[in-house]
């Protein structure tokens, strides 16, 4: 049932609000033409309960380019 991975995704999200507007923006980007858009707001509410949502990702720079360095005008 869908309240059983509410629920669930609310471990992570204390805020009702957050989790639909978390919920319907990843919807969006996962949603593949010819299926149903209930299995894909399933889908990532299953993923809410595994993972924090609201955490962003770690961002780490490629070693192979170098970083430029900024010089002042």
């Amino acid at each position: 049932m869908r309240s059983d991975l509410v629920f669930g995704a609310l471990s992570h999200v204390s805020n009702r609000y957050q989790l639909c507007q978390l919920a319907s923006k990843a919807t969006r980007k996962l949603h593949k033409p010819n299926t149903r858009l209930q299995d894909t707001t399933n889908e990532v509410l299953v993923r809410f309960h595994t993972t924090n949502p609201g955490a962003a990702a770690p961002v780490q720079p490629s070693a192979d380019q170098p970083v430029e360095a900024r010089r002042a005008a």
